[in-house]
């Protein structure tokens, strides 16, 4: 009874080893013909390219068909632990890529994350030919550095209602783009030029300079508010400078000496070198008087033109003035923004002390020289400072003396001199005779 029961049981075995491979082969068949199978995740794009952290964003999956037929694809989805998807629901519908067509899904998601690298899942499955989903991982990558802003060119201090350069550098240590970056700059007491500015987009690991003019009549904050996107999120960040007003380190100072006053009957004439002991350069520098006095003649002002940093140059100035005791030179210049700049240098006659001053910004200091003048005829005009009628002159300004003759007057008090120093001698000379002749008296 056993022996027909093995015969039955190898025939099962027999029956079965058959059916397989032609099952195997079957399938083989229907896998290489499933257009399902060859449907491939092409690409994808996630804006922001790098999220901040528990920042919302999208990704962009791009499915490309490159076989011959017509393929259904349905429920695509975005898989991940720190993954929030907030459109699941709007592909509740069969969608259909052609023969060589790729069709896009788009997910908004927000990355529930902090710094790192997140690889969620996407998925999408074909409608017919009973293939499996079709799946792949997107990077996303979390980010908290933040854009810079800092202050990289500025002035020590701002002189008053002078225009000044401030320069500010934006830096993007992300490795993803920012974008519709726009800086407003504000301040009390302050004009800034331009006041708005925008720039498109600073790309990975990298900088821009963005420069303002700004011109400040007192003590302030000049703000920086910045706004930028990543992705289309919005965010803020504002740099404060500190504005003080005081001199410019960096102008250009002038310093007058070697300066000489001569009469010129109806007028004067007063020389003198100019040297710029600043840092910047003094552009169109010109020299003139100042009042009570008034120029005239040949020289009523003088240009020099251009004096550099170190640099110096003479000049010369004609004019009238009835108070010698108080002559301004004045010294107007330009920086290379076309900033005006005055500094006055008065020569002072009242006295026979001298100081010295310098320039500060666009403020005026003053250099007084003096020394005394005058004669017999008096003093304060021409007829008595600059000896006429009856008196002499003579003027001493930084160390330069000129003279103008009195007549033989001038000359009486060195023939006085002359006479004892020569009855002096002859005295010495003949003290024996006087004193044997005193004793014979």
């Amino acid at each position: 009874m056993k022996k027909p029961y093995k015969i039955i049981g190898c025939i099962l075995v027999l029956l079965i080893l058959s059916v397989v491979p032609a099952a195997a082969q079957s399938a083989s068949s229907q896998t290489s013909t499933d257009p399902a199978s060859q449907i491939i995740i092409s690409s994808y794009d996630l804006d922001p390219a790098v999220f901040y952290p528990y920042e919302t964003g999208t990704v962009t999956v791009h499915v490309t068909n490159p076989s011959n037929t017509t393929v259904g694809l349905c429920m695509p989805d975005l898989i991940g632990n720190n993954v929030i998807v907030t459109n699941k629901n709007s592909f509740s519908t069969v969608t259909t890529v052609g023969s060589g067509s790729t069709v896009d899904y788009s997910f908004t998601f927000t990355m529930d994350a902090t710094d790192g690298t997140y690889y969620p899942l996407f998925t999408v499955s074909p409608k017919d030919w009973g293939s499996i989903p079709i799946h792949s991982q997107i990077k996303v990558v979390v980010d908290s550095k933040d854009l810079k802003a800092v202050v990289s060119d500025k002035p020590d201090s701002f002189p008053a209602s002078v225009d000044k350069s401030v320069n500010l550098t934006l830096i993007n240590p992300r490795s993803g783009e920012l974008k519709n970056i726009e800086i407003t700059a504000y301040g009390d007491g302050m004009q800034i030029s331009p006041e708005e500015k925008y720039v498109s987009s600073l790309a990975a690991e990298s900088s821009v300079d963005v420069p303002f003019t700004v011109s400040a009549t007192r003590a302030g904050n000049l703000t920086f508010h910045i706004s930028y996107q990543n992705g289309d999120n919005i965010h803020t960040k504002d740099v404060v400078l500190p504005v003080t007003i005081g001199n410019d380190k960096t102008a250009a100072a002038p310093v007058v000496n070697n300066v000489a006053l001569t009469s010129k009957g109806s007028y004067y004439d007063i020389t003198g070198d100019i040297t710029n002991a600043g840092i910047s350069d003094a552009k169109g520098l010109v020299v003139s008087v100042g009042s009570p006095a008034q120029g005239t003649e040949t020289y009523p002002e003088y240009a020099i033109g251009s004096l550099a940093s170190d640099d110096s140059n003479s000049f010369e100035l004609t004019f009238t003035t009835q108070d010698l005791s108080a002559v301004p030179i004045v010294i107007t210049w330009k920086d290379s923004t076309g900033n005006s700049y005055e500094d006055i240098k008065t020569v002072d006659l009242s006295s026979s002390s001298s100081a010295g001053g310098t320039t500060s910004g666009n403020k005026t200091s003053k250099t007084r020289s003096s020394s005394s003048m005058g004669g017999p005829g008096g003093s304060g005009g021409p007829s008595g400072d600059m000896g006429g009628p009856g008196g002499s002159s003579s003027s001493s300004l930084l160390g330069i003396t000129t003279s103008n003759g009195g007549g033989a007057s001038s000359f009486y008090p060195l023939v006085a001199v002359v006479i004892l120093l020569v009855a002096g001698i002859v005295g010495y000379k003949k003290r024996k005779w006087i004193m044997a002749k005193l004793k014979k008296q």
